[in-house]
């Protein structure tokens, strides 16, 4: 296979930058209907398996930066009642594929998609594209560019003004499966979050945070 299409590893009590777009760049949310969809699938499908720290939908395409629990903290397949296997067997010790519990996110979502839309086949990339983060400087890297994509496309003109990104949550009283805590502890305070993440940061070039306070 060529090296491109290889991607990493899904690995136990590992952080990952995970991003995906819908085939041939089409669309995979087309209302509002749709996103919340989405986000209900994954908090079913991901949330018992990992600890979200910044997510964004849009029109053809998510970010999500995630860190995949330690196998101890994830429950058993029979404890999260998903079924092993075609019998509908539980089993009591087994725990989760981590990158099964992708593909039933896509292909749960894919079905919804595909039935309301009156279309068929694949909708997303496969396979989806993640990258590891291994050091504290990119991990809030990604944290920043992943909530400043609906400025770096034109969906809004203010970052606040984007519905589907996780960038208000921390703002707000509800968690919407965000580890706030851990987001806040790369900041100062919530101010510096919030006056940071209004500097556009790009993932290839150099990122000096200097020059964003």
């Amino acid at each position: 296979m060529d090296k491109k299409y290889i991607q990493p590893l899904l690995e136990f009590n590992s952080v990952y930058h995970i991003y995906n777009c819908g085939i041939n760049g089409c669309s995979i949310f087309k209302d509002d209907e749709d996103y919340d969809r989405f986000l209900s699938k994954y908090s079913e499908f991901i949330e018992p398996i990992a600890d979200t720290y910044s997510w964004c939908l849009l029109d053809n395409h998510f970010h999500v930066v995630l860190k995949i629990k330690k196998e101890r903290d994830i429950q058993t397949l029979k404890q999260l009642k998903l079924f092993e296997n075609k019998s509908g067997a539980l089993s009591d010790e087994k725990k989760p594929d981590i990158a099964k519990q992708f593909s039933h996110l896509f292909n749960a979502y894919a079905q919804y998609f595909n039935y309301k839309y009156h279309r068929h086949g694949a909708l997303f990339e496969s396979p989806f594209k993640r990258k590891k983060i291994e050091n504290r400087q990119y991990f809030k890297r990604c944290l920043i560019y992943v909530h400043q994509n609906p400025l770096k496309h034109g969906f809004v003109t203010r970052l606040q003004d984007y519905r589907y990104t996780s960038f208000n949550l921390i703002f707000s009283d509800t968690n919407g499966f965000i580890k706030k805590s851990t987001v806040l502890n790369f900041f100062d305070n919530i101010d510096e979050y919030n006056k940071i993440h209004h500097k556009l940061v790009n993932l290839i070039e150099g990122f000096d945070e200097n020059t964003l306070k």
